[in-house]
């Protein structure tokens, strides 16, 4: 027998397209409509083919209110999906067809349509009006199941939250639809960019901190999406944070990080550990610090104190949640980089889940790229690798695009694809310095180029570091150059 919850989840279909009149009739007022002006963009379609592209590429048959007129257009909308000309002999003969013509008044209704047409020149404006219309209508039903939600007891806060935050989303952007832009105008703009980065040498995106890396990105690029991903206990999140701290502390770029794993604190006293050069043993307490280490931590931690680093540690974070508070940080804040540790840990709402895992990963990389390329600002986000990277043999263990853990998708939107690769953890090193030894592999590169770069991960410290950057990389790089000299 079904529960009081399976009932009211049940119930929730209805909910969320409730009767518009009797909405109306509810508060008084009637839905936000305009007949008249449907009925003149449907006779100006089958008058002249040239509305028909226009009205076709704007309006959906949620944008008429009225169902008969619905019922017209979305016969239109099959005439132009099978190469027939829309005209008033079409469109009756498509009516007939599916047995709505005597339902929308007749031929002689379709007829009065044509003769309700004013200047072409304001179709443009009133296929706006009924969009206006359209998304208020949306926003009225979706406000409508939020009410009906927010009296429910059975349903959790948090999930209420979100499904509040994603119908009214939905609602918004359903009927939006992004304008084709010419050519000309938009190398008008690119070629703004070129003189501007010409008139500043440098990276035209967020520094890495890593110039063997910021070399092939040319900086995090805005509106990309790149996943950085290796297997647990790899070094994910403190190569994330080691690329936040660069960018917020060195470059003084404001930086979000959203931790599903780590509580705030912790992520806190992994980047004191990097950043003052202490053990992690001395952070946690375990061996006591020396007063003059006081000094030189409380020195050291000092620009970080002040940096532009904002984290947010929520627990199983719904995407749309954090698409609100990306959103509010880069109004509010500026951020230009935003971190997401791990993205296996975000939740989907309801009509993103599916029923299968596959679909609700698939559901938050596709949100996370939207949300990308709408701020316009570069998101990292942290992905797990499936066991057949470790399992898989001849390969010297080295990840593929394909152990992308539970989604192809992953793989097909993001922009860049980095994998950690340590041979370590693998247990193919031996000797101390081959442990450290670690590979950054760029195995997708969207707008360049595929690279393996070596690196040295200090696990004490927890940090990567170039291999220039130490003193057996200096040595190497001293010894070519007089190489090269003496040659």
């Amino acid at each position: 027998m079904p529960s009081d919850k399976q009932h009211s989840r049940s119930g929730r279909k209805d909910d969320r397209n409730p009767n518009l009149e009797n909405l109306g009739l509810e508060v008084g007022n009637k839905p936000p409509q305009a007949t008249d002006v449907e009925e003149s963009v449907l006779g100006a379609m089958m008058l002249e083919p040239a509305s028909v592209d226009q009205a076709m590429e704007e309006l959906t048959p949620d944008c008429f209110y009225d169902p008969r007129n619905k019922m017209v257009f979305e016969a239109a909308t099959e005439l132009v999906r099978t190469h027939v000309p829309v005209d008033i002999v079409t469109v009756s003969s498509k009516l007939r067809e599916k047995g709505n013509l005597e339902a929308v008044g007749g031929a002689a209704v379709l007829a009065s349509f044509t003769e309700k047409v004013g200047s072409a020149a304001h179709l443009e404006f009133y296929i706006k009006i009924l969009k206006q219309k359209a998304i208020q209508r949306n926003i009225i039903t979706a406000s409508y199941g939020i009410l009906k939600d927010a009296f429910d007891d059975s349903i959790a806060v948090d999930d209420l939250v979100d499904s509040s935050e994603s119908r009214i989303y939905n609602a918004t952007q359903s009927i939006s639809r992004r304008e084709v832009q010419d050519i000309g105008s938009i190398l008008k703009d690119v070629m703004g960019d070129i003189e501007k980065q010409q008139d500043s040498p440098g990276l035209n995106g967020v520094p890495s901190g890593y110039p063997s890396l910021d070399r092939v990105t040319n900086g995090w690029q805005p509106s990309d999406l790149v996943i950085i991903a290796a297997r647990p206990s790899v070094g994910k999140t403190a190569f994330a944070l080691n690329i936040a701290r660069n960018a917020a502390v060195d470059h003084h770029v404001p930086v979000a990080i959203f931790s599903l794993e780590m509580s705030c604190a912790q992520l806190a006293k992994r980047l004191v550990v990097s950043e003052s050069g202490l053990s992690a043993d001395k952070i946690k307490g375990s061996i006591k610090l020396e007063d003059y280490e006081w000094e030189q931590l409380e020195y050291r931690i000092r620009d970080l104190s002040r940096a532009a680093l904002y984290i947010d540690d929520t627990p199983s974070l719904p995407v749309m949640e954090f698409r609100t508070k990306v959103k509010n940080l880069v109004k509010s804040k500026g951020v230009r980089l935003v971190v997401v540790d791990y993205l296996q840990l975000m939740q989907a709402p309801e009509q993103g889940k599916g029923g299968l895992r596959e679909q609700e990963v698939a559901y938050i990389s596709r949100t996370l790229k939207a949300t990308a390329k709408e701020l316009n600002v570069p998101i990292l986000a942290l992905s797990q690798l499936s066991r057949n990277s470790v399992q898989r043999q001849g390969s010297g263990g080295k990840p593929m695009l394909s152990d992308l853990r539970e989604s192809g998708s992953i793989e097909q939107d993001a922009d860049m694809v980095i994998f950690i690769h340590r041979p370590d953890y693998l247990g193919l090193s031996e000797n101390l310095e081959d442990r450290e030894k670690t590979q950054i592999i760029i195995a997708k590169h969207r707008n360049g180029e595929t690279k393996d770069i070596d690196m040295i991960f200090r696990s004490e410290q927890v940090r990567f570091v170039e291999v220039d950057d130490t003193l057996v990389g200096r040595a190497s790089t001293i010894s070519s150059a007089m190489n090269t000299d003496y040659e």
